[in-house]
């Protein structure tokens, strides 16, 4: 039997979490913080999920002057369902004005048979900060992957700043696994930095090694692109990136951070 289920967090300034709600599979815990005046909140698994048929959601609202960090306890992995339904995953989140969110969950695994849409929506004020990671594995290990249809929408002001999706997997259309897309690669990931710093003092575009590149955007914020032959590799690239591009900000990251560590020291 399928699963419809909202998980919500709403963190207000001084650390304060008025609203910590879990549902279904996703459970919502408030974990220690390494940092003051910020709320740290872990997603931990509460079953197998998702699933084909499942619609899942997780919102997480950031209030003005307020300090937020998401990690997961551990990888998602995308399962077929009984029937062979599509399952949906969406995201939305929303973060104030003088206001931060450092968004890291784990990989996201797109198991053989398993067919997901997974929808990312941000709406960020002018003046916020965001650093968001996301990172898709394609089938574990020895198998092939599964379906993925995976798309990331980014307001900040009321206006566009990156809208871009990536479909992998059977079903999707060709050449996704060609030279131009992902080369034969099993592990592909994207990290989003907005800072109004930015604004003044764009982020150079370069490449990040022979698989990854650093990509300003139109607006104060900058984008890294990277594949990796596996999980691993894929983080110690990201990882590197975040330490780049936030140091300054205090959320700089020890290079190679184990998966499941929260880099940004939040």
């Amino acid at each position: 039997m399928s699963v419809r289920a909202t998980a919500r967090v709403v963190a207000a300034p001084g650390g304060v979490l008025p609203v910590l709600e879990s549902a279904g599979p996703l459970a919502v815990r408030r974990t220690r913080a390494r940092r003051p005046h910020t709320a740290r909140v872990t997603v931990v698994g509460a079953m197998s999920a998702p699933l084909g048929g499942d619609r899942l959601a997780l919102e997480a609202v950031v209030r003005d002057g307020a300090r937020l960090t998401v990690d997961a306890a551990a990888a998602t992995v995308s399962l077929p369902g009984p029937a062979g339904e599509t399952a949906h995953y969406d995201v939305r989140l929303t973060v104030g004005d003088d206001a931060e969110l450092v968004w890291l969950p784990e990989q996201l695994i797109t198991a053989r048979g398993s067919d997901l849409r997974m929808r990312t929506t941000v709406d960020l004020a002018a003046s916020a900060r965001l650093v968001l990671r996301e990172e898709q594995v394609l089938g574990r290990s020895g198998e092939p992957s599964g379906t993925l249809f995976a798309r990331l929408t980014v307001h900040r002001a009321g206006r566009p700043l990156l809208d871009q999706e990536l479909a992998c997997g059977p079903g999707a259309p060709g050449g996704w696994d060609g030279p131009a897309v992902l080369a034969g690669h099993r592990a592909v990931g994207q990290l989003l930095v907005v800072r109004p710093e930015f604004g003044e003092r764009p982020a150079q575009a370069r490449p990040l090694g022979r698989t990854a590149a650093l990509t300003p955007l139109a607006g104060p914020a900058a984008l890294v692109t990277a594949v990796a032959p596996d999980a691993l590799r894929l983080r110690r690239v990201l990882d590197e990136a975040i330490k780049a591009l936030t140091g300054p900000w205090g959320t700089a990251v020890p290079a190679g951070a184990p998966p499941g560590r929260d880099p940004a020291g939040a």
